[in-house]
């Protein structure tokens, strides 16, 4: 039995039924913020569900567990800056109590859902790997690598920490996120017929599929203990690294009457990575991703002519994260610590 933090979230709702779908039982945890937030209809439930923190799980409700997969999250730079403090607990603290739950519990496998973005800016072009320096510059990625630094020190020969830095994410999902890069430029090309650039297209963003990280987490599940015990693999493909221009170019191309535009108006988000993917590509070779850019454009363009994303759906709180978040603290729905008040 896995459990699956996060799991009614955009990741979270394509790995429960993925996992199920691999013979899996699925235990979800989630504190459910994107209820109602549905794209389409297709959440599939897990085995076992628990609408609850993470920080309030038990040694009982991870009973009979083998693996955690701990997904949830505030999930990603423009969220995690609005409270730097609260996202560190959020993303930090609690992924390292639940680890230490874990162990207690006597779960084998830890496997935590972290982010190439803990690379910040690349020197040059190189492309990077998991034994070169970090540089994080937001709250999101000090508060993965942060949690990486504290989970590695509770491995032992009966506990195995698994760090999955993925790249960023695309792709269709129940749950669907717009503030992601390849998702966020398709939606805007068919609904303007602009592919519109905020910089200057240049820097280096590693994409990979949604399926593919699905995929990538079920080979760290059933690889030998030896090939994933304590280890940081960066999730993706070396093909699939590209410049901001370049999944732009690949938009335009998919959706017809599409032109792109450079506006160069980005503020300080100056991130810019090449990743290097051989390490899981040679450790674990379970992991086979299926997915390419071209694909996945494809893919979502049909998928928002076949459900009708509108002007109105993509300036909604639906399908971007902090305007979800920051509803939920207008409307008092949550405090301000983002927990559900109770009636």
């Amino acid at each position: 039995m896995i459990l699956i933090t996060g799991n009614t979230g955009y990741i979270g709702a394509v790995m429960t039924k993925f996992f199920q779908d691999h013979g899996y039982k699925v235990v979800g945890v989630d504190c459910d913020y994107y209820r109602g937030c549905d794209f389409f209809s297709g959440m599939v439930k897990a085995h076992k569900q628990l609408f609850k923190d993470v920080d309030v799980l038990t040694l009982q409700d991870l009973e009979g567990v083998e693996a955690v997969i701990h997904l949830a999250a505030l999930s990603n730079d423009p969220l995690g800056e609005l409270n730097p403090k609260l996202t560190h607990q959020i993303n930090c603290v609690s992924s390292v109590r639940l680890a230490k739950l874990a162990k207690e519990a006597k779960v084998s496998r830890y496997l935590f859902s972290s982010s190439c973005s803990v690379y910040g800016i690349a020197p040059g072009d190189k492309a990077i790997n998991e034994q070169d320096k970090v540089n994080p510059l937001t709250a999101y990625a000090k508060a993965k690598i942060d949690t990486e630094t504290e989970v590695a020190k509770l491995a032992d020969k009966d506990f195995h920490p698994v760090f999955l830095r993925n790249a960023t994410a695309y792709g269709l999902s129940p749950r669907l996120r717009l503030d992601l890069v390849a998702n966020n430029l398709t939606a805007w090309a068919h609904l303007t017929g602009k592919v519109s650039i905020m910089s200057d297209g240049t820097p280096w963003r590693p994409i990979i599929h949604i399926e593919d990280i699905c995929a990538a987490f079920l080979a760290a599940v059933k690889a030998p203990t030896e090939k994933i015990h304590n280890q940081a693999f960066n999730v993706g493909l070396d093909s699939e690294n590209y410049r901001v221009k370049d999944i732009a170019e690949c938009v335009r191309v998919a959706v017809l009457n599409s032109k792109v535009e450079i506006l160069n108006t980005a503020g300080s988000d100056e991130r810019s990575y090449r990743v290097d993917f051989s390490k899981i590509k040679n450790e674990l070779p379970e992991f086979k991703p299926s997915w390419d850019l071209a694909k996945g454009v494809d893919q979502l363009y049909c998928a928002y002519k076949k459900y009708k994303l509108d002007k109105a759906g993509f300036d909604s709180s639906f399908y971007f994260r902090i305007r979800r978040i920051q509803q939920l603290i207008k409307e008092n729905k949550v405090d301000k610590n983002i927990k559900w008040r109770t009636a």
